[in-house]
């Protein structure tokens, strides 16, 4: 993710005024090449968008700074569905989000390609993997007969190698692209610190286990495997006790397996709306809330007896980091985490505020993302 786009993107550009940034103008034709190895040619750049999944909004915010609706043709429900805190501060700041047309719920299955071509959009945008239409989708056939173009991009498989390269696709495809490259820099110099260090340095490195959306009903563990936050992990210096079993981005753990390898550091992932023995960190939740939350998740046996826990290197991550641009933030908490002495001076709330200022004035992450049990 973070060193190859550096090498593409050069220096560092100025810092943006916030004021409505103008948009590339596209001389001819954009070609690009999406996260799936194809190659699609827009007329010029987007302007009506149908996103695949609607949580992408906060990608769209990153480059549409004015307002990130008004590009948006159509999108699917799952964001209101799966992140309805995060979906009412985004109605609240731009209440037109209301009136984008769903597509579908929260599956590919539910997806309705009429809905879609109803909306008239001039860019489709899907995940690799995800709650929308994948690849070889008949969905994709239809627009690709409808004379639509579609982009594929990734934020779930391979965060590590995929996201900033996402972002430039976008923003490309928008005509954003000094925005896109504004962030990717933001972003790859503070992950190109903690690679750097962590190779100066050489460290022991601990187990670590992140728990899926830990706690409630749902058995122990889900986890990351050789892909998705795992890779993030391992670039902030751990070892994903689940790469070692799960052959894909993600699958499940047994608790005999976990408690076999006692990992040091313990991670949660949950939402907002979490509740009883769930994770609660993300938009709108408090520090207070977060911490009462996580010590409620690690008293479930089997939990409770981890040498990360009873040493109180237990923590809570935001669940939707696992399929978001703004992964550079559980990266820096996962590394102070990890290794706390050598990251002593990185500060992802820092980062955040300094994102939210740069970056994502007018929809700011607002909310606590991470949390620690001490």
């Amino acid at each position: 993710m973070y060193r190859r786009s550096l090498l593409r993107l050069g220096a560092v550009l100025p810092t943006f005024s916030p004021l409505r940034p103008a948009r590339a103008q596209s001389p001819g034709p954009i070609r690009l090449r999406d996260m799936a190895g194809r190659d699609v040619t827009l007329a010029g750049p987007a302007r009506r968008l149908l996103l695949g999944e609607g949580r992408l909004i906060s990608t769209i915010a990153l480059l549409e700074r004015d307002d990130p609706t008004r590009v948006v043709a159509g999108w699917m429900g799952e964001f209101r569905r799966l992140d309805p805190q995060g979906y009412a501060q985004l109605t609240t700041r731009f209440p037109s989000a209301e009136r984008i047309p769903v597509v579908g719920a929260s599956s590919a299955d539910s997806f309705s390609i009429e809905s879609a071509l109803t909306a008239r959009p001039d860019l489709v945008i899907l995940g690799l993997d995800g709650h929308g239409p994948g690849q070889g989708s008949e969905a994709v056939a239809q627009f690709t007969r409808a004379g639509v173009p579609v982009i594929f991009i990734d934020f779930r498989q391979d965060p590590l190698n995929n996201t900033l390269p996402s972002i430039e696709l976008i923003g490309k495809a928008l005509g954003r692209d000094r925005e896109a490259a504004e962030y990717v820099a933001f972003a790859r110099e503070r992950a190109d610190r903690i690679r750097t260090r962590l190779e100066e340095a050489r460290p022991a490195r601990p187990p670590v286990l992140m728990e899926l959306r830990a706690g409630g009903n749902r058995e122990c563990c889900g986890s990351p495997g050789k892909g998705n936050l795992g890779g993030l992990i391992e670039l902030a210096g751990g070892v994903n006790i689940g790469a070692d079993i799960i052959p894909g981005a993600l699958g499940p753990l047994n608790l005999e397996y976990v408690v076999s390898r006692d990992p040091a550091v313990y991670i949660a992932t949950g939402g907002a709306g979490g509740e009883g023995t769930q994770p609660r960190v993300g938009p709108g939740v408090t520090p207070e809330e977060a911490r009462a939350a996580l010590a409620r998740t690690v008293s479930r046996a089997g939990i409770s007896g981890l040498s990360g826990v009873k040493s109180g290197r237990a923590h809570a991550l935001w669940h939707s980091f696992y399929d978001s641009p703004f992964n550079l933030l559980a990266l820096e908490a996962m590394a102070g985490w990890i290794h706390p002495a050598l990251f002593r001076d990185v500060d992802p709330a820092a980062t955040m505020a300094e994102m939210n200022r740069r970056f994502l004035a007018r929809l700011p992450l607002e909310g606590t993302y991470w949390a620690s049990l001490r």
